[in-house]
C-alpha cells in the first residue's frame, strides 16, 4: 500500500550513517541541508491520500491501492496518467525536483526486457527483477539509482587502478555477494534503495566483468556511507535565494564498505553481456520523465522572463517578443517530442509499452543541449538588475529600505516587494550557484552529450532515408545489400 509521508519519514530513521560538510547527521528528517527536501517528498507520499488528488495518482489492483508511478505501463492511458501526476505534484510543491522515483523505476522495467538474457545466466536473476518490480509497485518505496563510479585515472586499465574506484563483486556467500566500491548519488541520503548498475563503458573485456554488476542497495545496509556534497539549503535567506532553499537534492557519494547483497536483490554480476544491454537499454522508459522535467524548467523561464517584461513595460517590444518566441519553441518542442513519444510508442521485448525510442531520444537532445541557451536569452530577458539586486535585508533595514522601496517601484500594480521577489526567483533559477549546479547535473545527469547523442544514432532508422535516396538518385538495387 502507498506510504503516507509520515511513514516515509520514519523508514528514513534506520540508523544510516550520512555525512555532510564534516559533520555525521543524526537525523536526515530534521537536519536543517535535507529537511525541506524531505519535507517535499513527504508531501508527494501524502498527495496520494488526499481527497482531491488521490484518484489521480492512484491506481487499484486486486484491491490494493498503488502509485500510478510505479504502474508498469502496457498502454497509453498509463503514460497520460504518468504525466498528469507529475503535473500535479510539481505544482503542489511550487517546483522542480527531479528525483521522485517514477524516474528510476523505469531503469528496471529496461532490464526486465533483458529477462530471459538474465534467465539464461541464471533463472534467479530473471526471477529476481520480476520480483523487485512487483516489490515496488506494492511496498512503494522511495528508489533511487545509482550509476557513476569515481573510476580514478582513466588512462589507465582498470587493472591498474586501486579496484575500489569501481564497485566490485569482492567474495560470494551463501547469504549473497559481497561488494565494494562507491557510487554517485543524487538523493540517496534520503531514499529507500537504490538499483546499482554498471557505469558507462565499453563493456567488451572480460578482464572487467567483476565489474559488471547490477544490484539493489538499501540505503541504510551496515556498510553503506554516505558522504555528501554541501547543501544549498540554508547558506542564505530563502527569500533570496527559494528555490536553493527548498528544491536542492542533494548529491552523494555513497561507499560500500564491504557490503552484503542478499541473493534476492542481485540481477546479474560478472557478466559483461548483462552490463552492454544495460548501458544500451538503460534510458528507453526514464527519458521520459527526465525530459518532462525540463519542461517544468522551460515554464519557469519564460513565466520569470515574460513577468519581467510586464513589470517593466517591455513585451510590446518585437525584439523582447521574439525572444519570448525562442522560449516558448524550446518549451514546445520538448513538448512535441514527449507528446510523439507516446503517440507513436512501442511495444518493448517484455510486452511493456515504451516511448518511441528515437523520438524520445531526440527530444532528450533538444532539451539537453539547448538548455544553457535559453537560460542566456532568459537573463537578457531579465536585464542586468537581475546580478546587482541587493538582497532581502537591505529592503527591510532602516536607511536603506526607503530607497529601494523608491527605485523598485513601478507602478501601482506593481510595488518594490514584487519586483524583488521576481528578481530573487529569476536570479535563483538562471544566475545563482544553484543555478550553475542545476544545469551541470541536467547535462550529466543521464550520461553525457555524447552518450544522449549516441542513443539517437542507434535509435533511428535510418532505412528510410538511405532507401529514399537510392530510389532519387537511381541507385542499383544491389546497394542496398552494404546494410546488412
Amino acid at each position: 500500500m502507498i506510504r503516507t509521508g509520515a511513514a516515509y519519514k520514519e523508514g528514513l530513521r534506520d540508523g544510516r550513517e550520512i555525512w555532510i560538510d564534516g559533520e555525521r547527521v543524526a537525523d536526515v528528517t530534521t537536519h536543517p541541508a535535507f529537511k525541506p527536501i524531505v519535507d517535499i517528498k513527504a508531501r508527494m507520499y501524502d498527495l496520494h491520500h488526499e481527497e482531491a488528488t488521490a484518484p489521480a495518482l492512484t491506481y487499484v489492483e486486486e484491491n490494493a491501492v498503488h502509485s500510478v508511478f510505479h504502474q508498469p505501463p502496457t498502454e497509453t492511458a498509463h503514460w497520460d496518467a504518468k504525466r498528469k501526476g507529475v503535473d500535479i505534484l510539481l505544482k503542489d510543491v511550487g517546483g522542480v525536483v527531479t528525483r521522485v522515483g517514477d524516474e528510476t523505476i523505469g531503469e528496471m522495467w529496461s532490464l526486465q526486457d533483458g529477462r530471459d538474457m538474465l534467465a539464461a545466466i541464471d533463472p534467479r536473476f530473471a526471477a529476481n527483477i520480476d520480483n523487485h518490480i512487483r516489490r515496488v509497485v506494492e511496498e512503494d518505496p522511495f528508489h533511487v539509482s545509482a550509476n557513476t563510479d569515481p573510476k580514478g585515472d582513466r588512462s589507465r586499465h582498470i587493472s591498474e587502478r586501486d579496484p575500489d574506484m569501481m564497485v566490485h563483486v569482492t567474495k560470494e556467500t551463501d547469504a549473497g555477494i559481497i561488494i565494494r566500491g562507491a557510487k554517485y548519488e543524487t538523493a540517496a541520503a534520503y531514499a529507500d534503495q537504490a538499483y546499482l548498475k554498471p557505469t558507462v563503458g565499453a563493456w567488451t573485456d572480460e578482464k572487467e566483468s567483476d565489474y559488471a554488476l547490477g544490484c539493489i542497495v538499501k540505503m541504510g545496509a551496515p556498510g553503506v556511507k554516505h558522504i555528501c556534497r554541501s547543501s544549498f539549503a540554508g547558506r542564505s535567506n530563502p527569500k533570496d535565494y527559494p528555490l536553493a532553499n527548498r528544491y536542492d537534492e542533494v548529491d552523494t557519494l555513497v561507499v560500500f564498505d564491504d557490503v552484503l547483497i542478499p541473493w534476492e536483490d542481485v540481477f546479474f554480476y560478472r557478466y559483461t553481456k548483462a552490463a552492454q544491454f544495460v548501458r544500451g537499454t538503460l534510458h528507453r522508459y526514464s527519458a521520459y520523465p527526465y525530459v518532462l522535467r525540463l519542461l517544468y524548467v522551460a515554464d519557469m523561464m519564460i513565466g520569470a522572463a515574460l513577468w519581467n517584461a510586464k513589470q517593466t513595460g517591455l513585451d510590446k517590444l518585437q525584439s523582447v517578443q521574439e525572444k519570448l518566441a525562442d522560449l516558448a519553441v524550446y518549451r514546445e518542442g520538448i513538448n512535441a517530442h514527449l507528446t510523439a513519444s507516446i503517440a507513436l510508442a512501442e511495444k518493448s521485448p517484455a510486452g511493456l509499452l515504451m516511448p518511441n525510442q528515437s523520438i524520445l531520444y531526440a527530444g532528450r537532445v533538444l532539451a539537453c543541449s539547448q538548455l544553457p541557451t535559453m537560460m542566456h536569452a532568459t537573463r537578457e530577458l531579465i536585464g542586468g538588475q537581475i546580478c546587482v539586486t541587493p538582497n532581502v535585508a537591505a529592503f527591510e533595514a532602516e536607511g536603506t529600505a526607503e530607497w529601494l522601496k523608491k527605485f523598485y517601484t513601478l507602478n501601482d500594480n506593481w510595488e518594490s516587494e514584487d519586483r524583488r521577489k521576481l528578481l530573487a526567483f529569476a536570479r535563483d533559477l538562471v544566475s545563482s550557484d544553484y543555478a550553475g549546479h542545476r544545469l551541470a547535473f541536467v547535462q550529466f545527469a543521464q550520461a553525457p552529450h555524447f552518450n544522449h547523442l549516441a542513443a539517437v544514432y542507434k535509435s533511428f532508422d535510418f532505412s528510410g532515408p538511405l532507401d529514399f535516396v537510392r530510389k532519387t538518385a537511381g541507385l542499383s538495387d544491389n546497394v542496398m545489400g552494404s546494410l546488412k
